[in-house]
């Protein structure tokens, strides 16, 4: 039997168990001959190294201060959201969904939910207010997922006071969210169909002053970074990757486009109506750590471009497709506790007929059947593109759920952008590409 140095294994009674350790970190070490008799260091950066965040693992060969070889070691965030997936009816499945990249929970949500209404065969008939606040709701998550990436890349850079700032304005965002949604992350708001519920009139107001006040700081954080001389020391010429290198990888989003290729599937392959929408897509040519700050910066603007002209187009009418047998909850309010339903709606439904009550008890606990056949749906989420595969065998519940995460396909590029840099650098480069462990690990 091969021997693998990632993983022992042993006979049981239940069969060959396999031991997933470190294998590559000891062998290194372990090697008979001596890692530091030719200059090597092996450097073991995570899983709890500051800049790594705890969740993702760094193996570095060092020469001196030269990277001459980088792993990549992922799983430290591991969930199992895919698998839970099989056994929850398909509407649950957006309280998974939407705790993979946690820092976009919105797009987790959207994804799937497109990809269920293509099962159902009802994309036409989603309601025109609920796709509006569905590209209200992700560009306004967009902005605070790029201003988490830019507070703290400032902060590993050494730009403290950028971590204040950037967590300060996302605290805006989510006091929207949770007007709207009653959380804050991981809300399961958009669901098959339309959403949860509608937007107020408090939470318009909020984000029109949102509007007014965020394009200031911006210019604010572009006068206190751009023209740092340290900070463009640190990030100009470091960790390149050109076009070239991305498509090979399968790199999207942002690192992509900072390399030159303007790929955005908002434009290149439009959903949710985003073809309507008046909005630049950000390039850069550098493809570097420097390139993608222009990105991402100029990408906060384009959103806030598009919460205008959504805010503008919220016309009265429906958020949730007049099927009965699909929308789930029916015709949902939030109660006094911040849970379930209301009081008054429950005692409406119990009120007007017992076959009313059976219907959304079975609805809500059995959930509605899917058609068989399978789908792949993609949007453009911070990180680049979210692809959802989704199997349906004709139940109430997925057959298979298979998630496109950008973070996990971003993350190969890590050896490309370290390799030949300096170790100071395998920070910035790394950082760059704004991985999110709950979205590669899911």
């Amino acid at each position: 039997m091969a021997t693998d140095a990632y993983a022992s294994t042993r006979e049981t009674t239940e069969g060959r168990v396999f031991t997933v350790t470190g294998g590559d970190w000891q062998d290194v070490l372990c090697d008979p001959d001596d890692p530091i008799g030719d200059g090597r260091i092996v450097v073991n950066m995570g899983p709890v190294h500051p800049a790594s965040h705890g969740v993702c693992r760094l193996v570095l060969e060092l020469s001196g201060e030269t990277v001459t070889e980088c792993r990549v070691v992922v799983g430290y965030l591991h969930t199992g959201i895919e698998k839970n997936l099989e056994f929850r009816t398909w509407v649950q499945g957006t309280t998974f969904l939407t705790r993979m990249d946690y820092l976009a929970p919105l797009f987790n949500e959207t994804a799937y939910c497109l990809a269920v209404e293509r099962l159902l065969g009802i994309e036409d008939a989603i309601p025109p207010r609920a796709s509006t606040i569905r590209v209200l709701m992700m560009e306004l998550n967009r902005i605070a997922s790029h201003l988490v990436w830019l507070a703290t890349t400032g902060m590993e850079l050494g730009a403290i006071s950028m971590m204040i700032y950037g967590f300060r304005e996302r605290e805006q965002i989510l006091d929207i969210f949770e007007t709207v949604t009653g959380s804050r992350m991981n809300m399961a708001y958009v669901r098959p169909g339309g959403l949860a519920q509608d937007v107020s009139g408090e939470a318009v107001a909020q984000i029109r002053a949102l509007v007014a006040d965020l394009p200031g700081k911006l210019d604010q954080y572009e006068d206190l970074l751009s023209g740092q001389p340290i900070r463009r020391r640190r990030t100009q010429g470091v960790g390149v990757l050109d076009a070239a290198g991305c498509l090979a990888l399968g790199v999207t989003g942002p690192v992509l486009r900072s390399a030159g290729l303007a790929w955005d599937l908002r434009k290149t392959m439009p959903y949710c109506g985003y073809d309507t929408y008046d909005f630049a897509v950000p390039t850069a040519t550098t493809g570097d750590v420097w390139g993608r700050y222009q990105v991402r910066l100029a990408e906060m603007r384009e959103s806030l471009r598009i919460v205008e002209q959504a805010l503008d187009r919220l016309e009265p009418g429906p958020v949730m497709v007049g099927d009965k047998k699909i929308a789930w909850p029916a015709r949902l309010a939030v109660g006094a506790d911040g849970l379930g339903n209301a009081l008054e709606h429950v005692a409406e439904i119990m009120g007007r007929s017992m076959e009313s009550l059976i219907h959304h008890f079975k609805l809500v606990t059995e959930g509605f059947r899917v058609p068989p056949g399978q789908v792949y749906t993609a949007i453009e989420s911070p990180r680049g593109e979210l692809g959802v595969h989704a199997v349906s065998g004709g139940g109430t519940r997925p057959h298979r759920v298979h998630v496109r995460e950008p973070s996990f396909v971003n993350l190969q590029a890590i050896p490309a952008v370290s390799e030949g840099a300096l170790l100071a650098d395998v920070i910035a480069a790394g950082a760059s590409l704004d991985p999110v462990m709950g979205g590669c690990d899911r």
